[in-house]
């Protein structure tokens, strides 16, 4: 038998605790939060819809949606454990502007949501570094094909800059992931910006964030 314990993303393998109706309480989630706020805060419309691409344990989604009332969250994750611990912290802080968590293969040509779009904003934390190249590639198009014109496409984690790394603990974490699944790996904006020219979106913002990780917000072009 194969084994497949290294296809699974580092992230679902932090020491998390568990609630008995299936909520997780993410360490990583619990710090970066707050900062991750910030940034949307600012740059996401007041109204609108927002699709979340990867939500992990959904204490993100909660904590997003019940800071931006006026905004409809859509969160999505592959992992069943994932959307049921979504599922529950929705049921848990009775918010109403959170929907169902999806399941959504961003490599997929088709995502199964296209009923919602166009969205205002599509959002991606902590996702495409543990993820095949072909998830960036689809995350892209996905994009182009399910925003409005002027809507964003907002990424969060490390990131490197012309092949350089912002820090050596984020290349040790690199070659890690490499270790790990070769077609994992920490992306390039570079490489990134290139993949949104090809679907109309522009890279508006790189912000720098705590713990060596940075905020990108790529803007589709109006035509």
């Amino acid at each position: 038998m194969t084994d497949k314990s290294n296809d699974r993303p580092p992230v679902a393998l932090e020491q998390r605790s568990a609630s008995a109706d299936q909520r997780m309480f993410s360490p990583s989630a619990a710090r970066n939060v707050g900062s991750i706020l910030a940034v949307l805060q600012r740059v996401l419309p007041s109204n609108g819809s927002v699709l979340e691409i990867g939500c992990g344990t959904g204490e993100h989604a909660v904590a997003f949606a019940g800071a931006m009332p006026h905004l409809t969250w859509h969160p999505s994750d592959p992992d069943p454990d994932a959307r049921a611990s979504t599922a529950s912290w929705i049921s848990f802080t009775g918010l109403s502007n959170v929907c169902v968590p999806r399941d959504i293969d961003v490599s997929a040509s088709t995502w199964g949501v296209e009923q919602d779009a166009p969205f205002d904003a599509i959002l991606s934390l902590n996702m495409i570094h543990i993820a095949p190249w072909s998830a960036s590639l689809g995350l892209f198009a996905g994009a182009g094909r399910m925003l409005r014109a002027g809507a964003l496409l907002i990424l969060y984690g490390p990131f490197m800059r012309d092949g350089a790394h912002n820090a050596p603990s984020n290349a040790a974490f690199d070659a890690s992931l490499k270790a790990r699944n070769p077609s994992w790996g920490v992306r390039d904006i570079a490489d990134l910006e290139r993949v949104g020219e090809e679907s109309g979106l522009i890279l508006r913002e790189m912000i720098e964030m705590p713990a060596n990780n940075r905020t990108l917000v790529f803007a589709k072009r109006a035509n």
